[in-house]
């Protein structure tokens, strides 16, 4: 019998800026190179070195805005007075060849996301930090943000923080690598879904007539 393609999975990873979602992103496809990172579009400057179309798509506010008013966009949001959002047309077609997709994206963006012609492949992570000492610690290690952008993400991190009842799993990042372990099982076991792999039937049907051949 062929070989069955499921259709892959439409993963969103959550968290409070610092908690490490990007990191965790950053191994699962490691972990599995078959997955494709989601590339997002954002008006924000780039940081030191970010490249273009390698971190994110960067893009003035008019060019953002006209992309979501052609509906180019899966989901968009405005954080911290920029833009981000996630192309559509991509993220689409790397479901439909069987491969799973990861969205590094905020609360805002994984609530559109689940609402969208998508929401039947999602499998939503939210990420917690062990406490929000360690959170802040980790903002500061980056040494990319000035205090004042470091407060302003703290004082965001409890609102965010709030919507983790909203997702299917939540994993606390006290050790990276047991977080690593925490989410690929999920991810093993949602694809192993019955509902997750559309060829099943016909190979059910092809076991009975094995039966009935014999």
């Amino acid at each position: 019998m062929a070989e069955m393609r499921r259709r892959g999975l439409l993963i969103i990873l959550s968290s409070p800026s610092g908690a490490g979602k990007s990191t965790l992103a950053k191994r699962l496809m490691a972990w599995d190179g078959s997955m494709s990172f989601s590339v997002s579009a954002t008006t924000r400057a780039p940081r030191p070195g970010e490249v273009d179309g390698r971190d994110y798509f960067f893009k003035t506010r008019p060019e953002f805005e006209a992309m979501v008013a052609a509906g180019e966009m899966l989901e968009h949001a405005e954080v911290f007075g920029n833009l981000y959002g996630t192309p559509r047309g991509p993220v689409e077609a790397r479901l439909a060849e069987g491969r799973d997709v990861i969205l590094d994206i905020d609360w805002q963006g994984g609530q559109q996301v689940r609402r969208s012609v998508l929401a039947q492949d999602v499998v939503s992570v939210f990420i917690l930090p062990p406490s929000i000492a360690d959170l802040e610690s980790r903002l500061r290690g980056r040494a990319q943000d000035s205090d004042e952008v470091i407060a302003g993400r703290m004082a965001k991190s409890r609102d965010e923080i709030s919507h983790w009842g909203e997702y299917d799993y939540v994993v606390i990042n006290r050790d990276v690598d047991v977080a690593e372990e925490e989410i690929t099982t999920i991810l093993r076991a949602e694809r192993a879904r019955a509902v997750r792999q559309p060829g099943l039937t016909d190979f059910v049907r092809g076991l009975n007539g094995e039966f009935e051949a014999r």
